[in-house]
């Protein structure tokens, strides 16, 4: 699903990335960094678009709560990102570059409670060399079962000091470490 918010620095900007239902009245997960600063929120599904509300927040997790008004919602289940192995295989669904709405790309479990610095916080993540790309932040992260076991967060791109290119490195807010945000 598309998120888009605008804010105000110095101009209009707008940020888009993506989320999924977790419950059928409008409840939406998304990352905090994608909705962070935002004077309007807007929600896109398959058949319409809905203003959205932010009605909880977690920072330091990059975990952003949104709620439209909407009954009858399909949504998502949850599974246990606890119970992933390294080697496990997971799907990514996501707006990449907002414009590639549904987007799904495959990949593995890497590593699990990979610390990772974003935003300023050190997150415990999973690491996935499935494609997360600008604009898929905050789409589910699957399991095999169909179960969201994690939150799409960032990745890692670029080269490093040695001139090696960086590709395949992507993360994800497991989803059992999605604590109390807050209101």
């Amino acid at each position: 699903y598309g998120i888009s918010g605008r804010g105000r620095l110095f101009e209009v900007k707008q940020r888009v990335g993506s989320g999924f239902v977790v419950s059928g009245d409008g409840y939406i997960i998304t990352n905090y960094h994608v909705v962070a600063g935002a004077q309007a929120l807007q929600v896109s599904l398959q058949d319409a678009a809905y203003p959205a509300t932010l009605v909880a927040y977690a920072a330091d997790s990059d975990v952003a709560v949104l709620k439209i008004r909407a009954t009858g919602l399909p949504r998502v289940r949850l599974g246990d990102s606890d119970a992933l192995a390294v080697g496990d295989q997971v799907a990514a669904i996501g707006n990449p570059l907002g414009e590639l709405t549904y987007t799904m790309t495959v990949g593995y479990i890497s590593a699990r409670n990979r610390a990772v610095t974003t935003e300023g916080a050190q997150i415990a993540m999973l690491q996935t060399d499935a494609a997360i790309n600008a604009g898929s932040s905050g789409g589910p992260l699957f399991d095999m079962q169909g179960r969201v076991v994690g939150i799409t967060t960032a990745k890692y791109s670029g080269q490093t000091s040695s001139g090696a290119a960086i590709e395949g490195i992507g993360f994800a807010v497991p989803i059992n470490k999605i604590g109390r945000a807050h209101v």
